[in-house]
C-alpha cells in the first residue's frame, strides 16, 4: 500500500501540468486582483477631475479664473464706490435694496458658470473595439491611433445613414471612439470625446456645450448681460444724480466718480458680446440649432430635420428632462485592466482578412503565452507607443495549435526545465526521505 502511495507521489514530483493555453506569467498577469482604481484615474479624455471625481472639468478649466474675475471685480468696485451715492440719493430701503441685488445677482451668474463647466456635458462612451462591419462581419483590429489608419479600420465605412423625422441624416464614424456618432454628436479635439448634441467648447467655461449644459450654459449668458445692463444703468443714474447734485456737465461728473465711468465703458462693451451671444443663441434656440450645426450645415427652416415648431424647440431646451450622465466617474475598476487590455492588445495579432474575427479569437489573443523575463520589455514597448490601445502589425497565424506553440517555445521550455529540475530534486529527497523509513 505504501508502495503505491510512493508511486503516485512520484508520478506527481515530475508530472508538471501545463494549462492548455496558459502559462505561469500569463496567469499571473490575468488573474492577479490588482489595485481598483476609480473610472476618472484611468479615464482617457483631457479632462480634470476634482473631488475625487465629483466634478468634471475641461482641459482649460483655469480659465474659469479669469471669468469670474471679469464678473466679481466690477461687482466690488460697484458695490464699494458707486453704491455709497445709490443709497444717499434714493430712499433708504430703495438705496438698501439697489446694493444687495447686485452682489446677489452675480453670486448667481457664479454658480450658473460653475453648474455648466463642472458638468459632464452629455459624454458618448467610448467602444474598446470597431463596430462590425455589414458586408463580411470583420472587425479590424488595428487601433484608430496606429499610423496608417486615418480612414479608419478596413471594412467600417467612413458615415452611414440614419433616419430622423423622417430625413436621412449622415453620421460619421468617430476614429478616436471606435463608434458612429449618434445624430447631433460631434468629437471635441480639446477635451477628446464625443459630446452628444454639440454645440460648442466654451474657452471662457473652460467646458464643452452638449446636450447635458447647454441649458445652464444659456442662462448664464443671459444672466450675465442682465448684471452688465443692471451696473450699466445704475451708474449712469449716479452720474445723473451728480450732475444734478453739484449742477455740473457730464465731464466733472465723472471726474468726481471716474470708478462709474469706467463701469460704464467696461458694462457697455461687455454688454454687446454677451448680449449678442444671448440673441444668437435665441435664434438657435427657436430653430432648434446647434452652433456646429448653423456654421457647418447652415439649415435652413424646412431643411432641418430637428426643428419641431418655435414652441416644441424651447420646450425642449428649457422644459424637456435632463438625461443622467451615461458615466459614474466615481465606478471602481480593475486597476490593471488598462493595463491587461494594453498588454493583450500589443500581443495580438491582427488576422487575415478571409477569416472573421469572433469573440474566441480575442479571448485567444488575450491567452497568448508570456514568458516572464519579457513582461517588462513588453510594458517598454507599449510605453514607446505612447498609448494603451496600440496594437501589433505581425500577421496572425491561422493554423496555430496550442501545443506545438507551446513545446516550441524557448522561454516556456526553459520555464519547464527549471520547474521540472525544482520539482524533481524535492521529489528525490522525499523518496530517499521514505526508502530510509522503509529500511
Amino acid at each position: 500500500m505504501r508502495k503505491n502511495d510512493l508511486v503516485r507521489t512520484q508520478e506527481r514530483m515530475y508530472t508538471t501540468a501545463l494549462p492548455p493555453q496558459h502559462s505561469d506569467s500569463d496567469r499571473r498577469i490575468i488573474d492577479a486582483p490588482g489595485p481598483s482604481l476609480h473610472l476618472y484615474q484611468v479615464w482617457k479624455g483631457n479632462n480634470r477631475f476634482c473631488f475625487n471625481g465629483r466634478i468634471i472639468l475641461g482641459p482649460d478649466s483655469r480659465s474659469l479664473f479669469l471669468t469670474v474675475s471679469l464678473i466679481v471685480v466690477p461687482v466690488i468696485l460697484f458695490c464699494a464706490f458707486v453704491s455709497q451715492r445709490l443709497v444717499e440719493q434714493f430712499p433708504r430701503h430703495i438705496g438698501n435694496l439697489i446694493v444687495v441685488l447686485c452682489p446677489l445677482f452675480a453670486v448667481y451668474v457664479v454658480i450658473l458658470l460653475l453648474i455648466t463647466s463642472a458638468r459632464d456635458p452629455g459624454i458618448i462612451p467610448r467602444s474598446l473595439h470597431p463596430p462590425e462591419p455589414e458586408d463580411d462581419g470583420y472587425v479590424s483590429s488595428i487601433s484608430s491611433d496606429w499610423p496608417g489608419s486615418q480612414n479608419g479600420p478596413p471594412g467600417v465605412p467612413p458615415t452611414k445613414d440614419t433616419m430622423v423625422n423622417g430625413v436621412i441624416v449622415k453620421i460619421k464614424y468617430c476614429q478616436t471612439c471606435m463608434l458612429y456618432r449618434p445624430p447631433r454628436c460631434s468629437h471635441c479635439s480639446i477635451c477628446n470625446n464625443c459630446v452628444e448634441r454639440f454645440d460648442h467648447h466654451c474657452p471662457w467655461v473652460g467646458q464643452c456645450i452638449g446636450k447635458r449644459n447647454y441649458r445652464f450654459f444659456f442662462m448664464f449668458v443671459s444672466s450675465t448681460t442682465m448684471l452688465c445692463l443692471y451696473v450699466f444703468a445704475f451708474c449712469w443714474v449716479n452720474i445723473m444724480k451728480i450732475m444734478d447734485a453739484y449742477h455740473c456737465n457730464l465731464w466733472r461728473a465723472l471726474s468726481r466718480s471716474p470708478v462709474s465711468g469706467f463701469l460704464i465703458l467696461y458694462t457697455f462693451g461687455a454688454a454687446w458680446f454677451v448680449g449678442g451671444l444671448t440673441g444668437f443663441h435665441l435664434y438657435l434656440i427657436f430653430t432648434n440649432q446647434t452652433t456646429y450645426e448653423n456654421f457647418r450645415y447652415r439649415y435652413n427652416v424646412k431643411m432641418n430635420p430637428y426643428s419641431r415648431g418655435c414652441f416644441r424647440n424651447v420646450g425642449e431646451v428649457f422644459f424637456s428632462k435632463i438625461p443622467r450622465s451615461k458615466h459614474n466617474f466615481r465606478e471602481m475598476v480593475k486597476g490593471d485592466s488598462s493595463s491587461l487590455y494594453a498588454t493583450s492588445m500589443s500581443l495580438r495579432h491582427p488576422m487575415s482578412p478571409e477569416m472573421p474575427k469572433t469573440s474566441s479569437d480575442i479571448e485567444m489573443g488575450k491567452r497568448q503565452a508570456v514568458a516572464a523575463e519579457d513582461l517588462e520589455d513588453i510594458q517598454s514597448q507599449i510605453d514607446s507607443f505612447g498609448g494603451l490601445e496600440r496594437c501589433g502589425t505581425q500577421p496572425r497565424h491561422t493554423n496555430w495549435d496550442h501545443k506545438t506553440n507551446w513545446e516550441s517555445s524557448p522561454d516556456i521550455q526553459m520555464l519547464a526545465a527549471e520547474f521540472g529540475m525544482e520539482h524533481g530534486s524535492t521529489g528525490r529527497q522525499k523518496i530517499e526521505g521514505a526508502n530510509d523509513l522503509k529500511t
